[in-house]
């Protein structure tokens, strides 16, 4: 059987038994996934490189922690959620881009970065407040608390399911609730002088 056949708790077992094979599969399913999750919290193209390596480096060192009750996603993505918050703690992270971070330099990189807020029936005088509107979003998300700011994304961006996204905070899922609540109603009281 191939590793591409395996599932991610199968070759977990096979990494931890030291299979460079089964490391390599991991990586390989889990790069762009979570490079993209990075990418859009911090939206610096190097950095989100820099963290997603860090991730990998992480996961590899210490998957022998790896708990196959869980979700293998779940767990890397908590571990990247984790090193990327320590780092926008550390090193203030100003915004969101709407259309895509300034480090992107490819198309797919450009569409992993970029929320579409823009309907394809618009006039251009509604993709032009649409725009305005987006630009006006994303500077408010940068404004949140770097916890507000986690949870809204993996919620509204990344579109996780709130137990997964309390796995990945290593938060209780009440607390989830109050942070993605708390984010929601900051946003609407900054954005209370647009027609959101």
């Amino acid at each position: 059987m191939t590793a591409t056949a395996l599932s991610d708790h199968e070759l977990v077992a096979h990494a931890q038994q030291g299979s460079d094979k089964a490391y390599r599969e991991l990586l390989g399913r889990y790069q762009r996934p979570v490079f993209s999750l990075i990418y859009r919290m911090v939206r610096d193209r190097e950095q989100a490189e820099d963290l997603a390596q860090e991730t990998f480096v992480r996961v590899f060192n210490h998957i022998e922690r790896y708990d196959p009750a869980y979700k293998f996603s779940s767990w890397i993505f908590k571990i990247a959620t984790n090193l990327t918050i320590d780092f926008m703690r550390r090193k203030e992270v100003a915004t969101v881009s709407i259309d895509g971070s300034r480090y992107a330099t490819t198309p797919d990189e450009i569409e992993a970065s970029t929320i579409t807020v823009a309907s394809k029936d618009e006039s251009p005088e509604e993709l032009l407040e649409a725009r305005e509107l987006g630009n006006e979003i994303e500077q408010a998300i940068g404004r949140l608390r770097p916890e507000y700011r986690t949870a809204i994304l993996l919620r509204h961006i990344e579109d996780r399911p709130y137990e997964e996204i309390a796995l990945v905070m290593s938060l209780p899922l009440g607390t989830v609730k109050t942070y993605i609540h708390r984010g929601r109603k900051e946003l609407q009281e900054m954005l209370a002088h647009t027609r959101v």
